[in-house]
């Protein structure tokens, strides 16, 4: 699987005719996995590896700077905490979603401009799990020109950390977006992600499930609701 995955991020860049990849490292586990995968695609002189802030819990900074330490890279930090204060005061008031769902578009724009900047693609880190329920916001952290493990369910993801030796407190700290404060995923999406991997991959091979009824109709929902997320934009056709 991580030989398979190296190969298709060298075609990817070798194709694209870009000069390497720029990424977030938030501190958690899917973009811990993927910045392994990418340094040794294309090498950590051609990997730019950002730390974006935005009001964001202190702690994310230390699990960033150990993931990037235990791979022997350089980590950016580029502070986002001002710009989003400034843009948020402009605006009219709006419910914790809509503030939240700023602080990936302000970091998508972050990651394209150092992108246009130097020739790199910009790499996402969203897996499969999250990608099918439309756990991820649009033209924010799905905004990206590759997802190199978004064919892998989370506990794929936490099986590829482990061959990478991913630090253990990483593979183990509960999933988060950053929303907000004390924001995790599985607490916003009202599942756990063994359940949701466990449907999910019965719900793609087409075998009987185990969960409650309630569960699968929910999966369902959130599947066929978040569908517009993982197209591009409809066109009108005259």
């Amino acid at each position: 699987m991580k030989n398979k995955i190296v190969s298709w991020i060298k075609k990817q860049v070798r194709d694209s005719g870009a000069k390497g990849i720029v990424m977030g490292l938030s501190g958690g586990i899917d973009s811990a996995v993927v910045v392994a995968l990418c340094k040794e695609a294309v090498g950590k002189n051609s990997l730019l590896v950002l730390f974006m802030p935005c009001n964001s819990d202190p702690q994310d900074l230390l699990d960033a700077r150990l993931v990037a330490r235990s791979l022997e890279l350089k980590l950016k930090s580029v502070d986002l905490s001002g710009v989003y204060n400034n843009f948020i005061k402009v605006l009219p008031v709006a419910g914790s979603l809509a503030r939240g769902n700023l602080k990936p578009r302000l970091r998508m724009s972050t990651l394209y401009y150092f992108a246009n900047k130097l020739n790199y693609l910009v790499c996402g880190t969203g897996n499969k799990s999250e990608l099918m329920v439309g756990y991820f916001t649009k033209y924010g952290d799905g905004g990206v020109d590759i997802l190199p493990i978004a064919d892998l369910f989370k506990r794929q993801v936490c099986n590829l950390a482990q061959e990478l030796k991913i630090p253990q407190n990483i593979i183990t700290k509960p999933p988060t977006a950053g929303l907000w404060q004390g924001q995790t995923d599985e607490a916003e999406m009202g599942i756990a992600y063994n359940e949701l991997d466990d449907i999910l991959d019965k719900f793609c091979n087409n075998k009987k499930q185990d969960a409650s009824l309630a569960k699968i109709n929910k999966i369902k929902r959130m599947y066929k609701s978040s569908e517009h997320k993982r197209k591009g934009a409809q066109i009108c056709r005259v």
